[in-house]
């Protein structure tokens, strides 16, 4: 049994592998020990791994240690089982690589592109040749519902909105509108560039957000809201048995 940890900009996630398998999960705003302990039932976890995107992973890793036989703290260091042509690996966020670790798992030989929808919006293309070869970084849907209201002084604080219409004709409906639809045509003229430069491209949609979008984004994509976690778990899976020493 594996324990993922995964901190990131505002939530705390947990997931629980069996045998590669994903059976529980669970988030937080903060990593507590009754929250591990009741999450494996009171069991100890084989392996665990600890990553976050705020940076040093020091005190969830002492939070966990006593919940896993083994411990593995995901840092720019920690080997990888895909190739990084990252130019700043030192700066690379956690959860790109690991969520780009998962989509070469997934989907083996495959040229894939992750759009991960949380805090900040991702998009991140690995090769079919087992390499992640970077991407884009731009304000994920809260941030810019958040953006509109902290910078103007009348606009009112809104969320997301369901249908799929372009217009409002109400202002905080115009607000829902240019967020959603805004966000929509930026990832699909995305897609559609690169489909453009790169054969058989497989699109995963990953992150909180992504349930907003899949059915507003007219290609054809896969949705795996645990990437992620997948990732992680492979991660932890190599770097605990001889396989990176290969």
């Amino acid at each position: 049994m594996n324990l993922v940890v995964d901190i990131g900009n505002t939530l705390v996630k947990l997931a629980v592998f069996d045998d590669g398998r994903l059976v529980a999960q669970r988030c937080a705003e903060r990593l507590l020990p009754s929250m591990l302990d009741d999450l494996l039932s009171g069991r100890r976890a084989a392996k665990a791994v600890v990553a976050s995107t705020r940076g040093a992973t020091g005190d969830a890793a002492e939070t966990v240690r006593p919940f896993a036989d083994y411990l593995l703290e995901f840092t720019p260091q920690t080997p990888v089982p895909i190739g990084n042509a990252y130019r700043t690996p030192e700066t690379l966020g956690r959860d790109r690589l690991a969520a780009a670790v998962g989509a070469a798992t997934l989907y083996p030989g495959r040229n894939v592109l992750i759009v991960d929808f949380g805090t900040a919006v991702t998009i991140d293309l690995v090769t079919a040749d087992n390499t992640f070869r970077g991407g884009c970084i731009s304000p994920g849907m809260t941030m810019r519902f958040r953006a509109l209201h902290d910078y103007t002084a009348a606009l009112p604080l809104c969320g997301p909105a369901e249908d799929e219409r372009l217009q409002g004709l109400a202002t905080e409906d115009a607000v829902r509108r240019g967020v959603m639809n805004s966000l929509t045509f930026e990832i699909e003229g995305y897609i559609a560039r690169m489909r453009e430069k790169i054969d058989d491209l497989c699109v995963i949609f990953t992150g909180g957000d992504a349930k907003y979008f899949a059915k507003r984004i007219k290609n054809t994509i896969f949705a795996n809201c645990n990437l992620v976690f997948c990732g992680l778990d492979r991660i932890l899976e190599y770097n605990a048995s001889e396989e990176h020493l290969d």
